[in-house]
């Protein structure tokens, strides 16, 4: 049965510029009231209540939309998500992601067209691929492309980003032979004879990886047309790690043009060095979240990312014991590492703290998380601040100890909170659990736990590590089902399962947090900015197998309706 609330008599006026009515409105407020309607006067919310009693709340031009039925919630907030990086490598890369590459024989086929197109000596670059999706359920090697493009450089990035594939002609135009040495905080892989094979892992793979680049003008096209994309996902708000002058320039310019149908909290990347680092605090503290609520609530600044291990995907974050593969084999002697001096890392962190940023480490692997947490205290218990919401990006498999000391800096400093991507379960969870094995794959996200320990996370996807729409995100939080089911349904159990209401919150009312806007959305309550997600499906009700197919009938923003099915 529908919650009503009664509307003061000072509400009711019939000045509302649009009225949502006859649906069934997921508030996500302290109670989680649900209600029939919604009134928007301007860019707030007016009122939420009965049908009958938002309709009186209509003017005379009011767009008036009849839900039939259908669930309105809190705008979708996704607090990973790589606007720019997925934008371009969607618009001018080859796609190998799943259900469009499902072989070696896919990749081949897909690099060999692109080299029909390209001018000799051409570089050729590929983004999505994932061996747990392959049939051959291994990486792509040198050799494989070499096949097809044997002069032509060709990389492509597997779909976690932390790794690609180089083929021989690549290799050879940035000098990497069997005498080159690992760098710090990377791997080229071998083979038996010492050879490399053309996989490259964190840093080594920026030997070659830089060599994707692209003009302002294509970064800009590219990202209008994913923002829209995004938009017709339900998504209103996003929060994008690492981002850099040029991104932040053209997210502005978007903005001016009224391009870009979402909200953006920016996290800038961190410069690897204390000096750059003390510039990059000075330039961003001014115009920063917390302490700072500029009047541009579309375009804004949260804070600093500094990345300290490396991927589940690649066996390259750091965890206090050896990576599995293949499930139940060990990859012995391998605990992953540090892609960033520790040193350095714990010096940006206390810089950053000091200068009262909010920061995000990318803390995979669960020894990185142990160490990203202990950070967090040893500079709270040095300078105690409240509020300034340190997160642990990713906190795949934390510790029992990790978990504690989340709660505590949460419940004492409002800091230590997760910012998840729930979607690794589905879209990367065949490789992750035959590299996590049958133990620690328990582990992986646990949400529960996180909730019984009264931990609060954020959802996302870290796109285009997986895709963005926050209904897989919503789904996997629920069902814990890997993609290809390579080794079992429910590999990682449902013991960590949430319910649809805790996962919805996780993508709306605690998102909104960790962009420091929970008083302006993340809830359908009155004063708040109107940014809506009108679902065809009741979110709420429906079987948990049906919320990954659901449809975003509407997206609303700033009052507006910016997407429209």
């Amino acid at each position: 049965m529908l919650a009503v609330a009664p509307i003061a008599s000072a509400q009711v006026t019939a000045d509302a510029d649009l009225v949502l009515f006859n649906g069934k409105v997921l508030t996500v407020d302290p109670n989680d009231r649900v209600v029939e309607a919604i009134a928007i006067s301007g860019e707030r919310i007016k009122a939420v209540g009965s049908s009958s009693e938002i309709m009186a709340m209509a003017s005379s031009r009011a767009r008036r939309i009849d839900l039939e039925g259908r669930t309105v919630t809190p705008g979708m907030i996704d607090t990973h998500l790589h606007l720019t990086a997925g934008a371009t490598r969607e618009t001018y890369e080859i796609d190998l992601r799943y259900p469009g590459v499902r072989s070696m024989a896919d990749v081949q086929r897909l690099v060999k067209e692109r080299v029909s197109r390209a001018k000799p000596g051409e570089w050729i670059n590929g983004f999505g691929w994932d061996e747990g999706k392959l049939t051959e359920n291994r990486y792509i090697y040198a050799k494989d492309i070499d096949a097809v493009s044997p002069d032509n450089p060709v990389v492509l990035v597997q779909t976690m980003g932390h790794y690609i594939v180089a083929n021989s002609a690549a290799l050879k135009a940035v000098g990497i032979t069997r005498d080159t040495p690992d760098p710090v905080g990377g791997t080229i892989d071998r083979d038996a004879k010492g050879e490399p094979t053309g996989v490259l892992k964190e840093q080594a793979s920026w030997l070659v990886k830089r060599q994707a680049t692209y003009t302002q003008q294509q970064a800009h096209d590219a990202v209008a047309a994913t923002a829209r994309r995004a938009s017709s996902e339900c998504l209103t708000s996003i929060k994008d790690p690492a981002i850099n002058q040029a991104s932040w320039d053209n997210f502005q310019q978007l903005r001016k043009e009224g391009r870009l149908p979402l909200r953006i909290g920016a996290l800038w990347l961190t410069p690897k060095d204390l000096e750059g680092a003390r510039a990059l605090a000075a330039k961003v503290k001014p115009i920063a979240r917390p302490g700072v609520d500029p009047l541009d609530d579309q375009v804004f600044s949260v804070g600093i990312k500094i990345s300290l291990d490396g991927s589940g995907g690649a066996r390259t974050a750091w965890m206090h014991d050896d990576w599995n593969h293949d499930f139940i084999h060990v990859d012995h002697g391998n605990k992953g590492y540090t892609v960033t001096d520790l040193g350095l890392v714990g010096a940006l962190v206390r810089l950053y703290h000091e200068a009262g940023l909010h920061m995000g480490i990318h803390s995979i692997g669960d020894k990185a998380i142990d160490w990203t947490v202990d950070a967090y205290e040893a500079v709270l218990k040095e300078k105690p601040t409240y509020g300034l919401r340190h997160a642990v990006i990713h906190g795949n498999v934390p510790s029992d100890a990790a978990i504690e000391k989340m709660a505590r800096m949460q419940q004492q400093f409002d800091a230590g909170y997760p910012e998840v991507q729930a979607p690794f379960l589905w879209w990367l969870g065949d490789t992750y659990v035959g590299n996590l094995g049958p133990i620690r794959s328990l582990r992986l996200k646990p949400l529960k736990t996180l909730q019984e320990h009264q931990v609060r996370w954020s959802g996302g996807s870290d796109y285009p590590v997986a895709p963005f729409e926050p209904r897989f995100g919503l789904w996997a939080s629920v069902a814990r089902e890997p993609l290809m089911g390579l080794y079992g349904k429910t590999p990682a159990g449902m013991a960590n399962a949430v319910t649809i209401n805790t996962a919805l919150r996780s993508y709306t009312d605690w998102a909104s947090r960790q962009i420091f806007m929970e008083k302006k959305l993340g809830t359908l309550e009155p004063g708040k900015y109107a940014d809506l997600a009108v679902w065809d499906k009741d979110v709420y009700a429906v079987p948990a197998s049906e919320l990954k197919d659901m449809k975003c009938s509407m997206t609303i923003l700033n009052g507006k309706v910016v997407h429209e099915r």
